[in-house]
Formats: structure tokens, sequence, C-alpha cells
């Protein structure tokens, strides 16, 4: 993972959070999961806010691990578009604010068929607005043998995952950057 504070002119803008609402830049609505799809417990909520100046998507909530539980979710599907294609770039680059926790970025593509299946990468969101760069080849596959095909992304999501805890993560800006 790296960090930085400068935005590259040459990022492809998924959200940068003009739209007001839930809406992305591609036009798609992002929304929350929890592990209560699958009989867990944790809940978790997002909202539109602004965190420290900034417009963002707020996601907040409590994970818990009884029932086999364990995550809560931001999710942007890209089903609408058929796939998004970021071949042409490097990795996902996240403007973020927190609370000092750990979350997983995790990646779905046309390969990844099992609910469980994602490609994955950890950062800390720290309680001061940051830029963070996870290179897709940072991005490790979970539970699939299949390579990540970065030209068929299907979601993205940001997610607060296995151990309990209360998430509460600002998301002001996703892109692909070169």
């Amino acid at each position: 993972m790296l960090t930085s504070n400068i935005a590259n002119a040459n990022n492809r803008i998924v959200d940068d959070r003009s739209s007001g609402d839930l809406r992305s830049n591609l036009g798609i609505t992002w929304r929350v999961v929890s592990d209560a799809v699958m009989g867990g417990v944790s809940a978790g909520q997002l909202e539109v806010t602004v965190a420290a100046g900034r417009s963002c998507l707020r996601l907040t909530g409590d994970v818990r691990l009884e029932n086999n539980g364990g995550f809560v979710q931001a999710s942007l599907d890209l089903d609408a578009l058929d796939f998004l294609d970021a071949s042409a770039y490097t990795g996902f680059e996240l403007d973020v604010l927190g609370n000092d926790e750990m979350y997983n970025l995790h990646v779905r593509t046309a390969d990844t068929r099992i609910v469980w299946q994602s490609y994955r990468a950890s950062f800390r969101a720290t309680p001061c607005w940051q830029v963070v760069r996870l290179p897709f080849v940072e991005i490790m596959p979970h539970r699939i043998d299949t390579p990540l095909d970065l030209g068929r992304l299907k979601r993205i999501g940001l997610v607060a995952i296995g151990r309990a805890f209360k998430a509460q993560l600002c998301v002001g800006r996703v892109a692909l950057y070169r």
C-alpha cells in the first residue's frame, strides 16, 4: 500500500462525490451490504455527509462475529456497465478518513462466481483525510485461483471485515490511477 497527498491528473474517476447523493460518477448507486444476507448480525449504514470539511460517503456499523458473520460493506455494482475495464491503469486510489482501523477494498470480476470469492487489499483509514493507493499487484485473490482480470471488474466494495469492531469509514473519492 502506498499513501500520497497528490492526485494524478491521469486518473479515471469512479466517484468524486459530486453527485450529492449515493450515485457515483458512473451513474451507479452505492449500497450497503452486511453479513445479515448470510445469517450474520452485523449492521451497517451508508450516508452522504460532510466530514472534516469534505463531502463523502460514510460507512458506519457494528461488525459482529456471531452466526459466522463479520462484515459491513459499501458496494458499487458495475453490472450496469457490463464491466469496468481497468486494464490501462496501475491500481485504485482512494481518498479516505476513518477511525484508525483497517479496512479492505474487495474487487469482484466476471470470474468470481461464488459470493465469498474476491480480490482483496487492506488499508488503514486514519482520522485525517489521506490518499491511499492500492496497486493491482497488491490486490490478492481470496478463495479463487484465477488471476485478477482487470478488463472485467463487476463490483468494488469498501469493507469492514474479519473482527468485531465499530466501523466508520469516509470515502471522498475512488479512482483508477496510471
